[in-house]
């Protein structure tokens, strides 16, 4: 296959770092760690490693296996296929659903870590300049020069990367999930009914005012309860920025064109977005119920399935998807599209919508500074990062789940058109669908159209310039401040939200509300994300 395509530049996305609490402690002083010596001559890769060598991992398992009632990732034709290639036995661990964080803290108080721990290290206590100072992880620098030549390869090739993947102090400390085209770093935005648009000889709404004859309309002439919905789910309303971002703002910390770090809540502007949700709350045209959780989104599937609602925020993937697949046999003319963030005038670009990184900080893995094991690691995690690991952590075996056609891979029909399973199901059996790799540019698990075109609406945004990136690294003393003070944050900003939505509070009351938030900190919080993001920018 040919040479990987060199990444695109750094794109942003938003932050909303969720500091853990629990306290974490250093590894065991009788474990010496087999890292390699400095100026040491790099070893020179070939797979299979050598017989009988063996690894521990812990790592999510993805929602679509436990659907398939699949336990475990060594059970999965990609977990014994991977065993195959590289010649290492992997013995994984894998958290309960929901309980990652929970079991995360419990295993590193225990000081009882496997061999390769894959997380969201930003989200760690101090960040992953932290989680080295406590030896939970190794620094990588001398590892990935030593034994990971692809991955040094990647972080050669592209800086802007090699920046993402390393600390204010230029320590690298993951083996990252990546992604190389647009496509897949823009998964979510406003989805509504078509075929309702059509019947009702309505356009594609663009702007706030369109949308609002649109909801109307689904709500006089189609009756629909709830015109507009979307899921709430760990502790907030699953909006994003639509809508709000048609002031210039943002549901959460972000970038404004100076380059200076804000809060959307606090702004001045906010109120309006507020005002114009009030607005439609108060005329049936968002759902009355909005507020009441839907973790597994279950009831929003079958507000957006039934006619309930017109109008949504939801996933290219596992919402578009999966609605287009309940309805394809039950309703001929049921269609959903993505359609443009809204903006106030015509012709505007919306100033923010969802953007990922090329490198996201979840699912990326560490090794553990206890780990006697450290060469057969590296190396066992660079191989997702070669060329023959590389298609099957994107695509699987060759001859089963995909076929090369003049060199581009292509799924086979097991997997975009299995009896038993949706793709997402047979897929997550046969390759990795998060973790970290380099998802491939071709790759492409969409089965509809109508997804394809939705990721290629939502990517008209400013979001680029207005995200903050995720993996920012307060300081120890920074991160315990903020830890402190996000949880209250966070949790008044919501209740208000929703009781100005429902008309609970009056939006008479938002400077005394902008006043609280003052209060609880946010000030404070602003200033530490703009001193770790411009150290950011110095890397």
């Amino acid at each position: 296959m040919a040479k990987k395509k060199k990444l695109y530049s750094a794109i942003s996305i938003l932050l909303s770092m969720a500091m853990l609490t629990a306290a974490c402690t250093s590894a065991p002083e009788e474990k010496t760690p087999s890292t390699p010596e400095k100026n040491q001559a790099p070893v020179t890769t070939s797979y299979p490693l050598e017989a009988g060598v063996t690894l521990t991992s812990w790592q999510p398992l993805n929602n679509n296996l436990l659907s398939v009632n699949i336990q475990n990732m060594a059970d999965t034709s990609f977990g014994k296929e991977l065993e195959k290639q590289t010649g290492v036995k992997v013995t994984y661990t894998h958290p309960p659903v929901g309980q990652t964080s929970e079991k995360f803290n419990l295993m590193v108080a225990s000081n009882e870590l496997p061999d390769v721990i894959e997380y969201t290290w930003t989200a760690y206590p101090g960040g992953p300049e932290k989680a080295i100072k406590d030896k939970v992880i190794l620094p990588l620098n001398d590892i990935i020069d030593q034994y990971a030549p692809n991955l040094k390869r990647i972080m050669e090739a592209n800086p802007e990367v090699a920046r993402q993947l390393k600390t204010d102090s230029g320590q690298y400390y993951v083996f990252p999930m990546l992604r190389e085209s647009v496509s897949q770093l823009v998964y979510q935005g406003p989805v509504v009914r078509k075929d309702w648009l059509d019947e009702l000889g309505l356009p594609v709404p663009e702007t706030i005012d369109e949308w609002y004859e649109m909801l109307k309309a689904f709500k006089e002439k189609k009756n629909a309860i709830s015109p507009f919905t979307a899921k709430y789910a760990g502790g907030k309303w699953d909006i994003a920025d639509v809508f709000i971002g048609a002031y210039r703002t943002s549901n959460g910390f972000y970038l404004d064109d100076e380059g200076k770090v804000r809060y959307g809540p606090y702004d001045p502007q906010f109120k309006e977005a507020l005002t114009l949700l009030r607005k439609w709350y108060e005329e049936g045209l968002i759902d009355k119920d909005f507020s009441i959780p839907d973790a597994d989104g279950k009831t929003l599937d079958n507000k957006i399935t039934s006619g309930i609602s017109g109008a949504t925020v939801g996933l290219i993937g596992g919402g578009m998807g999966r609605w287009l697949d309940t309805m394809k046999d039950k309703d001929l003319n049921y269609e959903v599209v993505g359609v443009p963030y809204p903006v106030l005038n015509k012709g505007e670009k919306a100033f923010i919508g969802q953007r990922d990184f090329e490198y996201n900080p979840s699912n990326s893995a560490a090794i553990a500074a206890s780990s006697k094991n450290v060469e057969i690691a590296a190396r066992w995690l660079d191989y997702a990062f070669s060329e023959k690991g590389n298609m099957l952590f994107n695509y699987g075996i060759e001859g089963e789940s995909y076929e090369l056609d003049n060199g581009t891979p292509k799924f086979t029909d097991l997997i975009v058109n299995n009896e038993q399973f949706n793709v997402q199901q047979i897929l997550s059996q046969y390759s990795k669908q998060n973790g970290p790799y380099l998802t491939d540019v071709n790759r492409n698990t969409n089965t509809y159209k109508q997804q394809d075109d939705a990721a290629k609406v939502w990517s008209n945004t400013e979001a680029e310039k207005h995200i903050l990136p995720r993996f920012i690294t307060p300081t120890v003393e920074e991160s315990a401040q903020v830890a402190k003070i996000l949880t209250d944050l966070n949790s008044y900003k919501e209740e208000m939200f929703v009781k100005f939505i429902m008309g609970k509070e009056s939006l008479d009351n938002f400077e005394k509300y902008r006043q609280q938030l003052n209060t609880i900190g946010v000030e404070k919080v602003i200033a530490i994300y703009q001193s770790a993001y411009e150290r950011y920018l110095e890397r």
